[in-house]
């Protein structure tokens, strides 16, 4: 790696930061107060503020001096992002130890945080989840020489540069090199030193989709998307728009999580001209979900825009299950779906944050049952070597005989089930139909349990106890396993109903 001084940045194409900041009130959500935010005008959602709790973090303690009006301009936090060891150590001591390690660790990969980003780290937590995602720690130095450059092999089903086409009917489209912040285990860290993408690759990008009819969906993705001036990615979508066989543009994106003034009314009207449109957006950790990320969200989705989100799992930031539980439920209450959990990829550098199956499956098995089903995530491992992604589950299926018709299942509590599957072929497995001189037969997916038809019960389920498949009124009970008959349920109750009074 060498004692070579941290790089600089290389230049990007931004025209968009000299223009402006938006005048126009936003249409999309409205402010409340300071911890509260309204995702419609009778349901307001409590979002933490990332300056309530804890003592030293926030705006207040980073970013004293600085006014409401630069400090909601995205432009000015673009500019202002924290890029250089120095400046990271000024406002966060702590960051000082290990000094050349972490020196080293800028020589191969930038950094870059943005102010707004930054007031979520807690200063007297040195072991911080946010700060873990985005500074220069001593284990990447440590593992600098473990894992590798494109562990998904994205180059490797590269037809031209920027796009990979892995899959039949999809393909991933690279716009850009450049992000707000630098997640340091980023899939794509060996082009954090690059430059901004040129239009002619951009152009050849949209070519390739062009010509190969079976892309029907591309995630547009970077770097971040986002990053670019909303009249620049304004065209690229509508070039896309223009190929007729694409059916879906996603867009992959952390600017609500790292930047979420960038979510303006301007770049939402446009978004809302490419549907139908996606955002695959990237929180892992409860303290990202804080008022201004949720108004950011608020803004596309009222833009008609699906979010999911996409996490990481993370050794030291939320590899566990509260931690989980607690980033999915703050979802659900910003309307963004937990789409999935990711085993993180055995990048260069990032050896660290990579932690076991058996945690991420302890994890999903701690989430499936005690939280609703939208709630959790698809656990995967993006296979090495570019096999794709792979959903991996606790093993709820115990046993399947596929000849006869059985699985033996599990449930979250760890009770044992038998289903039996609805097969004529084989005399055990039927499938019941109502008749007076039928036998008792075996319901499917009851349980092995027997069940009488309803001409040869004995009364326990029909109201009166008659024994003779009859309820109280004199007609045939409602076909059905209950025990119970809803009041007003049987036909004679039902006709009552309607009659006219008499006299």
């Amino acid at each position: 790696m060498g004692d070579s001084a941290p790089q600089q940045e290389a230049p990007v194409e931004r025209p968009e930061l000299d223009a402006p900041p938006s005048k126009q009130p936003p249409p999309f959500g409205r402010r409340l107060g300071s911890d509260e935010f309204a995702v419609h005008e009778n349901f307001p959602m409590k979002v933490e503020s990332p300056s309530v709790r804890l003592g030293r973090r926030g705006r207040a303690h980073y970013y004293p001096d600085v006014s409401d009006a630069d400090w909601n301009d995205w432009r000015w936090q673009f500019r202002h992002r924290v890029t250089t060891l120095d400046e990271l150590v000024r406002r966060l001591p702590s960051v000082g130890a290990d000094r050349a390690a972490r020196e080293q660790v800028l020589a191969d990969f930038r950094m870059g945080i943005t102010p707004y980003y930054l007031s979520l780290v807690d200063a007297d937590d040195p072991d911080d989840p946010v700060l873990r995602q985005v500074a220069p720690l001593f284990e990447e130095h440590l593992y600098r020489a473990v894992g590798e450059e494109d562990p998904l092999a994205e180059e490797k089903f590269s037809p031209v540069p920027g796009i990979t086409h892995r899959y039949p009917d999809r393909v991933l489209m690279v716009l850009s090199n450049n992000c707000a912040i630098y997640c340091r285990y980023c899939t794509r860290k060996r082009t954090m030193y690059e430059g901004a993408t040129a239009d002619v690759e951009i152009d050849r990008m949209v070519d390739y989709i062009a010509r190969t009819p079976s892309v029907r969906d591309v995630v547009v993705s970077g770097g971040d998307p986002l990053n670019f001036a909303t009249a620049k990615l304004d065209a690229i979508l509508t070039k896309l728009r223009a190929i007729p066989h694409l059916e879906i543009i996603r867009i992959g994106t952390r600017v609500p999580v790292a930047l979420p003034q960038r979510i303006d009314d301007e770049l939402c009207e446009m978004l809302a001209r490419h549907h139908p449109l996606w955002i695959n957006v990237h929180f892992n950790h409860p303290r990202e979900l804080t008022a201004d990320a949720a108004r950011a969200c608020d803004k596309l989705s009222r833009a008609g825009i699906p979010l999911n989100n996409q996490a990481v799992l993370l050794k030291g930031v939320n590899d566990d299950v509260a931690t989980i539980k607690a980033l999915c439920h703050g979802l659900m209450k910003m309307r963004v779906r937990p789409y999935y959990l990711y085993q993180c990829d055995p990048v260069r550098g990032a050896e660290h944050f990579r932690t076991t199956v058996a945690k991420g499956l302890e994890i999903i098995e701690g989430l499936r049952g005690h939280t609703s089903g939208l709630a959790i995530p698809t656990y995967v491992i993006d296979a090495p070597g570019g096999g794709g992604k792979i959903p991996i589950q606790p093993q709820y299926l115990l046993d399947y005989d596929r000849e006869k018709g059985r699985a033996l299942v599990r449930n979250y509590q760890g009770n044992v089930y038998e289903y039996v599957e609805p097969r004529g072929a084989h005399d055990e497995v039927l499938v019941p139909t109502p008749s007076k001189e039928s036998a008792p037969v075996r319901l499917a997916g009851s349980n092995g349990k027997s069940a009488e038809t309803p001409a040869t019960s004995n009364g326990n389920g029909n109201g009166n106890g008659n024994g003779n498949g009859k309820n109280g009124h004199g007609d045939e009970r409602v076909v059905g396993k209950s025990k119970w008959v809803h009041r007003g349920s049987t036909r004679s109750e039902r006709a009552a109903r309607f009659e006219k009074p008499k006299g």
